[in-house]
């Protein structure tokens, strides 16, 4: 194991445990980290893999408060989008995927410092373009889960519901985008297995430990300390940009 295998595998712990409470942030703490050395575009790809095995644990915990009428209904337009965004990033550049991704990261990092995230509703009108939305980012810059948390606030169900079903859409708009990942990059992940699977090995943990450590933080302290870190992440994401 090289240092920066090292540096995925606690990257990828850190992920995990971060969406055992937030309901998100795997993409959004790995697609920077693998970018570092992989460019934005394969990054996002290469994270999808920790994404899917990591969501679909948390998942699995959750399952028995899951709502399938939202599921069905709003899952199929996250999905959609999620399908659409992976097509076109399959076209776009990595400067492209740089300057969106970078901006993604520093309104959700900012919206967690000043609390604007947690007042952030839409009606139910409002969700389902929200979840076509968050499942196009997801499949464009792989990260999806701040949108798709306001959206799906419009929808009257329980803490429980929420978080499992939300979680449920996430491993629903990762079934339509990763085979488009696997037929335009396939072979480059192919080559980066190794180092995808110290990152879905660190998400493992993550998700474990995370269910029962992090829970006993303060929300409101939690949601501002990961809001820092989305806004160093987007800071940093715009200073690998080349002029």
């Amino acid at each position: 194991m090289g240092p920066f295998e090292l540096v995925v595998l606690i990257g990828g712990t850190v992920a995990g445990a971060i969406a055992s409470v937030a309901g998100f942030g795997i993409g959004s703490v790995l697609t920077p980290l693998l970018g570092t050395a992989l460019g934005v575009k394969l990054a996002v790809a290469a994270a999808a893999i920790p994404h899917v095995i990591g969501t679909a644990l948390r998942l699995w915990i959750v399952r028995a408060h899951l709502d399938r009428s939202v599921l069905l209904s709003f899952g199929l337009t996250s999905a959609a989008g999620g399908l659409a965004g992976a097509a076109l990033q399959s076209l776009a550049s990595n400067p492209v995927l740089t300057v969106v991704f970078a901006a993604l990261l520093l309104f959700a990092g900012l919206g967690a410092i000043t609390g604007y995230s947690r007042r952030l509703r839409f009606d139910r009108r409002g969700a389902w373009v929200g979840g076509a939305l968050s499942g196009f980012l997801g499949g464009l810059v792989g990260n999806q889960g701040g949108i798709r948390s306001a959206a799906m606030l419009g929808f009257d169900v329980r803490k429980e519901a929420f978080v499992a079903t939300s979680t449920a859409v996430a491993l629903v708009v990762d079934g339509a985008r990763v085979p488009v990942y696997l037929a335009t990059q396939g072979d480059a992940l192919v080559a980066i297995a190794p180092l995808m699977a110290f990152a879905a090995l660190g998400v493992v943990a993550g998700t474990v430990l995370g269910t029962w450590t992090l829970r006993r933080v303060p929300e409101a302290v939690f949601s501002r300390v990961v809001g820092v870190l989305l806004l160093l992440l987007g800071l940093y994401t715009l200073s690998t940009l080349r002029p």
